[in-house]
C-alpha cells in the first residue's frame, strides 16, 4: 500500500526574524509619530519666524491669499468698526471689532500714566511676530491703538469650560492637553531665546494672571497675547530684572521673587534683589498641572514629568533646567506614551 506523503511541518520563523520584524515595526511607528507630531505642530500654518509666511510688517487673515501691510492710523479709523467691549485691564480696554467682514480685536490705552507699558507691549508684539505670538494686524501709536487677530475661544482661563462643550469634548484627552502644555513651554523657550534676547514673562504672579496672557486658537494651539511686561535679561552685562515694585507673596512666584529679609523688615523695593528668567521655569509645573487637568491618563503623564518638574522647583535658580530642556522632555514623554498606546507591551517585548 502506497504511503501518502505527509505535509512538511511548517517551522516557526527564527527568533532573530521576529525581533527584526518588531524593530522594523517600532521604527515605522516612530516615523509615523514624527510625521503626526510635525503636522500637528505646523497645523496652524505659522512659521517659526513669521506668521503665515508674510514678510515683516505684513499679515494674512482668513482665506485671503495675499499679504496686506499692517493697518495705519488712517486705515484703522476708516475701515475698522467696533462691535462691543469684551475686556478691560489696568492698561487697556479690548473691543471685538470688524474689518472687511473679519472679526478682529482692537485694544486701546485706558490709563495715560501707563502709556510706556502699552508702547512696550506694542514694541514686543511687532518684534516677536511668530507662530507663538498673536498676529498683529495694525497699530496707531499716536492714538494708542493696537489691532490683532481675533480668537473666539478666548484666553486659557476658559480652557476647561471649552473642553466641556459637546463640540470640543473629543479634545479633552491627556495627549491633547499635553500638547497644549508643550505649546506653552515652546512659548517660554521662544521668549528666553528671542530675537531681542532673553525676555522674562513678568505679568505672571498667579495662575489666573498667567492664563489671561495666552489665547486658545480654534485648532487648539496656544498663543501669547499680552506682552506689556516683558523685561530683558542680559547676564553677561549683569542686567537682571524685577517684576514690578511691590512685594510678591505666595508659593506660585519663585523664591527669589519674594522678600528675603523676613517679616520684621518692611519691604523696600530698593533693597529687593533682582533675578533672571528662571522665575518662569519655577512656574511651569503649576501651569502644566492646569493644562493636564483630571482626565483619564493625566496622572500617568504627571508621573513621567515628575523628575523634570521637581528640577523646576529647585530653590537655587541656577540649578533649574532651561525651557529647552523642559520642552525636550515633554516631547519625549508625549512620543513615549503615544507609542505605548499604539503598541502596548512594546517595552516588555524589547
Amino acid at each position: 500500500m502506497e504511503k501518502k506523503p505527509h505535509p512538511a511541518k511548517r517551522e516557526s520563523p527564527p527568533r532573530e526574524a521576529s525581533a527584526a520584524l518588531l524593530v522594523l515595526l517600532v521604527l515605522l511607528l516612530n516615523a509615523l509619530l514624527y510625521l503626526y507630531l510635525s503636522e500637528l505642530r505646523g497645523s496652524s500654518g505659522r512659521a517659526e519666524a513669521e506668521p503665515s509666511l508674510c514678510p515683516f510688517g505684513y499679515f494674512r487673515l482668513g482665506s485671503v491669499k495675499n499679504c496686506s501691510p499692517w493697518l495705519s492710523c488712517e486705515a484703522i479709523n476708516r475701515e475698522v468698526r467696533k462691535l462691543k467691549c469684551v475686556g478691560e485691564g489696568a492698561v487697556k480696554k479690548v473691543f471685538l471689532s470688524e474689518w472687511k467682514e473679519n472679526k478682529v480685536v482692537l485694544s486701546q490705552l485706558t490709563n495715560i500714566e501707563l502709556k510706556e507699558d502699552f508702547l512696550h507691549g506694542l514694541k514686543m508684539l511687532k518684534a516677536l511676530q511668530s507662530r507663538h505670538v498673536v498676529r498683529l494686524l495694525g497699530y496707531c501709536e499716536k492714538q494708542f491703538t493696537i489691532l490683532t487677530e481675533y480668537h473666539p475661544l478666548g484666553s486659557l482661563r476658559g480652557l476647561n469650560e471649552t473642553l466641556h462643550i459637546p463640540k470640543y469634548k473629543g479634545m479633552n484627552t491627556w495627549h491633547r492637553r499635553l500638547m497644549l502644555a508643550i505649546d506653552y513651554v515652546s512659548i517660554i523657550r521662544y521668549l528666553h531665546s528671542s530675537p531681542l534676547g532673553t525676555l522674562v514673562m513678568c505679568d505672571s504672579n498667579d495662575l489666573d494672571k498667567v492664563l489671561s496672557q495666552y489665547l486658545l486658537t480654534s485648532d487648539f494651539h496656544v498663543l501669547v497675547n499680552d506682552l506689556d511686561a516683558l523685561p530683558l535679561v542680559n547676564k553677561s552685562s549683569g542686567r537682571l530684572v524685577k517684576c514690578g515694585h511691590r512685594e510678591l507673596r505666595g508659593e506660585f512666584v519663585a523664591p527669589e521673587q519674594r522678600w528675603p529679609y523676613g517679616e520684621d523688615v518692611p519691604f523696600d523695593d530698593d533693597l529687593m534683589p533682582p533675578y533672571d528668567e528662571k522665575t518662569d521655569i519655577w512656574k511651569i509645573p503649576d501651569v502644566s498641572n492646569f493644562f493636564l487637568g483630571h482626565v483619564e491618563g493625566s496622572d500617568i503623564v504627571r508621573l513621567h514629568l515628575f523628575d523634570i518638574h521637581a528640577a523646576c522647583k529647585r530653590k537655587d535658580p541656577a540649578k533649574r533646567p532651561s525651557a529647552q530642556e523642559i520642552l525636550d522632555t515633554y516631547r519625549k514623554v508625549l512620543t513615549l506614551l503615544i507609542r505605548e498606546v499604539a503598541m502596548p507591551g512594546t517595552r516588555e517585548m524589547l
